[in-house]
């Protein structure tokens, strides 16, 4: 569950309702989560940008990370980690400027430079389709993703997972075989996005 829209004091019904994943987008609201999320068996996972000069704020206390987009990003986590970090790589499918993430003719390049890394476990791909009605160019952008996964994970073998779907368009991702869905309004509003 993305839990931005979530107090730290918010959790328990879902954690009672038998969600056990959750997904916080900024550095900040993680660490003020983070005693509570500790006090529950959990599995806390970073799904925003993370910036290289806020890794060691968080890096021993999140389970997997959804957002490894650079270099210096996955070196950075590999020096000030402790044991090896589960990693998505964020590809940026909808090909806007504003998104970040490695741009698809760069990924095996990308994949080969963090391979070497101790710590960095590189279990999948990431990537958010273009807020837009056009829900043929979400499902294109979504199956992107899925080709790229399945173009690499021969020569990757742990790569096996695509983040991939929010509140919005989770319904496109799931046909194209996402495993991890970033869902919170959806999850608060009782299941109208």
């Amino acid at each position: 569950m993305a839990s931005k829209y979530l107090g730290a004091n918010d959790f328990t019904p879902f954690i009672e309702a038998g969600i056990t994943k959750f997904g916080e987008s900024r550095v900040e609201a993680f660490l003020e989560k983070l005693d509570v999320l500790n006090q529950h068996n959990v599995e806390k996972h970073f799904l925003g940008t993370l910036q290289t000069k806020k890794v060691k704020k968080v890096i021993n206390d999140i389970d997997v990370l959804h957002s490894l987009d650079r270099i210096k990003l996955a070196k950075e986590i590999n020096k000030r980690r402790n044991t090896v970090l589960p990693c998505f790589i964020q590809v940026n499918i909808s090909n806007e400027p504003q998104k970040h993430g490695v741009e698809p003719r760069d990924l095996q390049a990308f994949l080969q430079s963090v391979s070497h890394l101790e710590n960095v476990k590189v279990i999948g791909l990431m990537g958010m389709a273009e807020l837009t009605k056009d829900k043929n160019l979400i499902q294109t952008q979504f199956n992107h993703l899925k080709t790229l996964k399945t173009t690499y994970e021969s020569s990757y073998p742990d790569l096996k997972y695509l983040s991939m779907g929010m509140s919005n368009d989770y319904e496109f991702a799931l046909k194209e075989g996402a495993t991890h869905l970033r869902l919170g309004r959806i999850l608060l509003d009782g299941g109208t996005a």
